[in-house]
């Protein structure tokens, strides 16, 4: 039998609805991250970013592997552990009986798990020694929102995703944190354009169309980026 693959999966939405994306990432035997993938959904929600997270995921890793899914999402995980089976029940309703809310999505990843073996570990977010492959992922659907562009090992990413500061409570999604090469090696920061409007750290507004990079833990002028602290990469 195969070792067990280590994952994470996450998803995010700026405005709930707002600018939307999805990610995960897989570690090697060792626990360390090893390929990861993000997608950008245009204006979407929560919910549907971390189902969506999910099936990408489970589409990524081969039928017969044995798999642990670490998430952050409790909506997601009692989709698909708790609330799935009687949702079939009922012929695809609630126990009010609406219709099940983003049905294709839980159909898809209902017919993904069918003779697989998947364990679902629940791992809050934002947390001091939480879970490090759900913070990779966290950050990457956080980009993706942000930047609505695919990205990955897949997609010949250099750089990795690079986790927001830790908090010891409870804290809303973070925005896009600095990316660093693997090992440690700092990468240099992208100058894009905007697909939405937002505020620079320096508190000045920018418009969609505009060019943003990273300014420290956050999307801004690239004028502003000479100035922003350099941050630490991953050990």
């Amino acid at each position: 039998m195969s070792e067990r693959i280590i994952a994470a999966c996450d998803g995010a939405a700026k405005g709930n609805p707002g600018p939307a994306g999805w990610a995960w990432v897989i570690a090697d035997a060792e626990g360390r991250p090893e390929r990861w993938e993000s997608g950008p959904l245009g204006r979407s929600t929560n919910n549907v970013g971390e189902l969506t997270a999910l099936q990408r995921l489970l589409e990524a890793v081969a039928p017969g592997s044995s798999l642990e899914v670490r998430m952050d999402s409790q909506y997601a995980m009692k989709a698909v552990t708790q609330w799935l089976p009687n949702w079939k029940r009922n012929g695809w309703r609630t126990a009010g009986g609406k219709p099940v809310a983003n049905q294709d999505l839980v159909r898809d990843i209902d017919a993904l798990l069918t003779d697989r073996d998947v364990e679902f570990r629940y791992v809050p977010a934002h947390r001091v020694g939480g879970d490090p492959l759900n913070a990779i992922a966290d950050q990457a659907a956080s980009d993706a929102a942000l930047t609505q562009e695919a990205a990955g090992t897949a997609h010949g990413t250099a750089e990795w995703p690079q986790p927001a500061p830790e908090r010891t409570g409870p804290a809303r999604k973070q925005a896009a944190a600095p990316r660093k090469r693997p090992g440690g090696a700092s990468g240099s920061s992208r100058t894009l354009k905007a697909k939405f409007r937002g505020t620079c750290p320096c508190g000045t507004p920018y418009a969609a169309g505009e060019p943003i990079t990273k300014v420290g833990a956050r999307w801004g002028h690239p004028a502003c980026a000479a100035t922003a602290p350099e941050e630490a990469g991953p050990a």
